[in-house]
């Protein structure tokens, strides 16, 4: 019971932003150049690119600007350049030769300085979306991809969520607002995609309490 797959994350994107209510969750997002990486770092201060295809963390690295200096980190390899040219040239050969994406970058809330984000698992079940997890993924000290491939730590949503966000309730308020988006997200995802069995939503949460989608899978491991 596979059902169908949508490899291209663009595509899943487009479909999602074209929802009011689910676009103002999506990181301003952008097909990979020159121009549009220099302007959205200039905007955003910092930003993550990513293959265009895959998963596990794969090829994703972070690109930041701040104070003249530009730098960009790739797993736990960090390196830092005078201009943008210097930075984009090295960028280049670190990526993994694919098309990839810009995402705004998203500062997540942090247990003991290591970013949190969130899986929530749903499938098909005789016609009926049911949920099946709802995770936490704990970055491995010293790299920001949570990855549990890469080292990440799993904990429920309901530990990441009470140990990050700090604020009497703020857990059960968020787990149901996790849930809400999802149920949105899942009519959206049906009616581009007819034929889907099952989807893995990435949810990050800010230092501010607000959700954001950062992926969303048909294949969800």
């Amino acid at each position: 019971m596979a059902g169908r797959q949508f490899a291209n994350k663009w595509l899943k994107t487009e479909a999602l932003l074209s929802n009011a209510d689910v676009a103002g969750h999506i990181p301003q997002t952008r097909i990979y150049s020159s121009e549009a990486l220099r302007q959205m770092l200039m905007q955003h201060g910092m930003v993550v690119i990513k293959p265009l295809r895959g998963g596990g963390g794969y090829g994703v690295i972070k690109v930041a600007y701040s104070n003249g200096v530009y730098s960009y980190m790739y797993m736990s390899q960090q390196r830092s350049f005078p201009s943008y040219e210097a930075m984009f040239k090295s960028l280049n050969r670190a990526k993994v030769g694919r098309k990839y994406m810009i995402q705004q970058g998203i500062r997540l809330a942090k247990i003991a300085g290591r970013p949190i984000d969130y899986r929530v698992k749903v499938v098909k079940d005789n016609g009926t979306w049911v949920y099946r997890s709802m995770v936490g993924r704990l970055a491995r000290p010293g790299l920001f991809v949570t990855n549990l491939c890469k080292g990440g730590t799993q904990l429920t949503a309901r530990e990441g969520l009470g140990r990050s966000l700090h604020h009497k309730g703020a857990a059960k308020k968020k787990r149901q607002e996790m849930r809400n988006l999802t149920n949105k997200c899942i009519g959206i995802m049906e009616s581009s995609f007819p034929g889907i069995e099952q989807l893995g939503f990435d949810y990050g949460i800010d230092r501010y309490g607000k959700i954001w989608i950062f992926e969303v899978n048909t294949r969800p491991q």
